[in-house]
């Protein structure tokens, strides 16, 4: 999101390029499926890979799916690079730097702030009050990564069930959509821009729909893919 935003403040690519890239290049890292996901909540190194490689797939399909977003032949776009030289490096890497300390205390900012959300909820017993319906753990599971991931999908992989391939389907899915806290990161950083959210948020829910669809797919299919608690 944040080279993306970039390229559009130096006029490198069109408004809609942009957009569209932003519908499906901004996704969970491999570090954080297989390292957080896989073997820290699940426990797992092959559910690590199984949801890195449906992600990664879901993400191409996405991107497939946006090739002919609003299309257009007359695109005026002008490169504008910038000569690097020894008079000038010391202010780009000060400038770099000090982007790059921003951008990180604003998704740790966010991450803080929906973290205490969601631990406040689940303190005060507030969402309880869903404890009388059927699958209550999987609705607060749902809306728990609605808001944040990490706290979400720790959830998630702690529900029992008697197959886990559940556990995977609904993982994968928010794994795609990301949830508000990124939805709200990615916001901010396009702020400064034209670009629009809602290609974004499109893109990711396809995400979310479609990494489910090749999780359940390569579970059923695959034999070396089944797994039980």
């Amino acid at each position: 999101a944040k080279l993306i935003s970039n390229f559009r403040k130096n006029n490198i690519c069109s408004k809609n390029d942009c957009e569209k890239l932003l519908a499906y290049t901004n996704n969970s890292g491999p570090l954080f499926i297989l390292g957080t996901v896989g073997s820290g909540f699940f426990l797992s190194n092959e559910i690590g890979y199984l949801l890195l490689i449906t992600h990664i797939l879901a993400s191409i399909t996405v991107g497939i799916i946006f090739r002919n977003y609003r299309s257009t032949n007359n695109r005026s776009v002008e490169n504008t690079v910038t000569e690097l030289s020894f008079n000038n490096f010391s202010a780009i890497l000060s400038n770099s730097i000090f982007s790059s300390l921003k951008t990180c205390g604003m998704i740790l900012g966010f991450i803080i702030f929906f973290a205490l959300i969601i631990n406040i909820l689940l303190t005060s017993r507030v969402l309880h009050i869903f404890n009388f319906l059927p699958f209550s753990d999987w609705i607060t599971g749902c809306l728990i990564s609605s808001l944040e991931i990490t706290n979400g999908l720790n959830f998630i992989s702690s529900i029992s069930c008697k197959n886990i391939s559940l556990n995977l389907i609904f993982s994968a899915f928010f794994l795609g959509y990301g949830g508000l806290s990124v939805l709200l990161q990615v916001y901010s950083i396009i702020s400064e821009t034209d670009l629009s959210i809602k290609p974004y948020v499109v893109g990711k829910f396809l995400h979310g729909l479609i990494a489910s669809f090749y999780t359940f797919v390569l579970i059923s299919f695959l034999p070396f893919f089944h797994f039980t608690l």
